[in-house]
């Protein structure tokens, strides 16, 4: 075994390129998905239980906590959206060389900054 061979550990110290950090910002949303689908479960079956209790659901949403985690949703579902989009058309074999790859995060990342700041201004 090569003894000399580099060792970085430090994952601080490596610079990830911009498709890269696309990748990993779509597979973070999915977990955010993932578990908020829990959640919102819950909440479907809470406001479909009476009237009363949609209402109450309902006025839920005027608490500003309440806001931010269903803006929070909706971002990681905005964003998991667009780069699902990104992933079908490298499917089709659209953007799959190096300068292609960043163009195609350049172009998610600004969408999904786009559809996080949609997704705010409709929840507030």
């Amino acid at each position: 075994m090569n003894s000399n061979r580099p060792t970085n550990l430090d994952l601080t110290t490596i610079e990830l390129p911009l498709p890269a950090k696309a990748s990993i910002l779509h597979r973070i949303s999915g977990v955010i998905l993932f578990v908020a689908v829990a959640f919102m479960l819950c909440a479907l079956d809470a406001s479909l239980e009476s009237a009363e209790s949609f209402a109450d659901f309902k006025a839920g949403f005027d608490n500003g906590l309440v806001k931010f985690i269903t803006w929070g949703i909706l971002s990681a579902l905005g964003y998991h959206f667009v780069a699902g989009i990104k992933h079908l058309l490298m499917d089709m074999g659209i953007g799959e060389s190096k300068e292609g790859g960043r163009t195609g995060a350049i172009i998610t990342l600004a969408a999904g900054v786009i559809v996080i700041v949609l997704a705010g201004v409709w929840v507030w």
